[in-house]
């Protein structure tokens, strides 16, 4: 992030001794990206963190992508899908490519392990259900709307207090706020639809010290790893810096507006590398006396757009429901189905709630994601047969 945080006990200086009240050091952890030259933080832990006591691989992960034979826009009903597993091993990964890999998890199982994603950043999006997301640099409480941002190497697990869904978009390298949000220092400008009084840093830091057997899983290109430790890795007394885990409500996320028809950048909420993130939330509509609320017909020329529908009346839309995923690929293009232009001209307000992904390179589907597909949504733009 943008901003240096701090939390628990740290020593004045870097580099230097940092003793527990028995006279033992503690064990100082630098944890960066890009080598040393990009963001980082400093955690000082009670044991080390390399004494692994025993490790094997524990189950390849890779998605199996189906080559499709037309070049068609898709619907995907992921509440289709039954809820199952865990909040890591119970997702459901629907669409992806080199940059980044799409998915929908459901859990109704805890995890009684850690977990570490060493490939690039995540973003849960929670579209029902509380609860915490528990890292090494304190716990984070979730809420239905929040993207929770889990930045790669950090060891993490999800406990539910109540039955949750979940949007995951896992990256192969940082996710951070737009470029044209933040001035020369990082910091969020006057005109970005967030500031830094949204985000929210994790709330407490629990210090753990208690021995037994405790399993750390960590995904490295597509196959997951198990590490065994006899100390619970949540051993953090104190942490400072720029990198740590943290949420931002899409509820805080202040729409753009104006006179006419305003391009889906100004939806733009996180970017990766290669894709953007989204948002669409409930907004006045456009105030030209003449205008259009419904969007243009257009083609993604260079991008492929997915859009999740979290809630509301989507204004361009029908056929579509609460947690349905669309795939409008580059190349054709898209647009309000039948009767929505006319429909959007004069009203004021939607309500709709919604996240889009738009990647720069090419989607490929998985074979789960054609379990719940709904076949007739290319010809869902004809007009309907008398």
């Amino acid at each position: 992030m943008a901003f240096y945080y701090r939390m628990g006990e740290v020593p004045h200086k870097r580099h230097t001794t940092f003793y527990k009240p028995d006279g033992e050091l503690y064990r100082e952890q630098v944890m960066g990206t890009k080598g040393f030259s990009g963001i980082q933080s400093i955690l000082y832990h009670h044991n080390p963190p390399t004494q692994v006591r025993e490790t094997r691989k524990y189950a390849d992960v890779g998605l199996e992508f189906v080559e499709q034979e037309g070049l068609v826009h898709q619907h995907f009903q992921t509440f289709q899908f039954e809820p199952e597993g865990d909040p890591v091993f119970g997702r459901r990964y629907l669409m992806g490519n080199n940059d980044v890999v799409l998915g929908v998890c459901a859990p109704t199982e805890a995890m009684n392990y850690f977990y570490r994603n060493a490939d690039g950043d995540e973003v849960i999006f929670v579209h029902q259900g509380t609860g915490e997301l528990q890292t090494i640099f304190g716990t984070l409480t979730y809420r239905p709307g929040d993207y929770l941002v889990i930045p790669i190497g950090t060891t993490y697990r999800i406990v539910p207090s109540a039955q949750s869904r979940f949007l995951v978009i896992e990256s192969q390298n940082e996710i951070v706020p737009p470029k044209r949000y933040r001035n020369e220092h990082g910091q969020l400008l006057e005109h970005s639809p967030f500031c830094e009084r949204d985000i929210r840093v994790p709330e407490k830091l629990e210090t753990h010290v208690e021995s037994g057997d405790f399993e750390v899983r960590v995904k490295r290109q597509s196959i997951v790893y198990s590490y065994f430790f006899d100390f619970h890795p949540f051993d953090v007394v104190g942490w400072d810096g720029h990198l740590y885990p943290y949420a931002l409500s899409i509820h805080d996320f202040e729409p753009i507006t104006g006179r006419v028809h305003q391009p889906p950048p100004v939806h733009q909420t996180f970017a990766g590398q290669n894709f953007v993130i989204c948002s669409f939330v409930p907004r006045m509509y456009d105030y030209h006396p003449q205008a259009i609320p419904a969007p243009y017909f257009h083609s993604n020329v260079e991008s492929d757009e997915v859009l999740y529908y979290v809630d509301g009346n989507f204004m361009s839309r029908k056929g579509v429901y609460e947690g349905s995923i669309t795939l409008h690929p580059m190349g054709i293009p898209h647009g309000p189905h039948p009767g929505k232009v006319e429909a959007s001209i004069g009203k004021k307000e939607t309500k709709e709630l919604a996240v889009m992904l738009d990647t720069f390179h090419p989607l490929r589907v998985t074979r789960q994601a054609l379990q719940v597909e709904d076949g007739a949504y290319m010809s869902s733009w004809l007009p309907p047969r008398e």
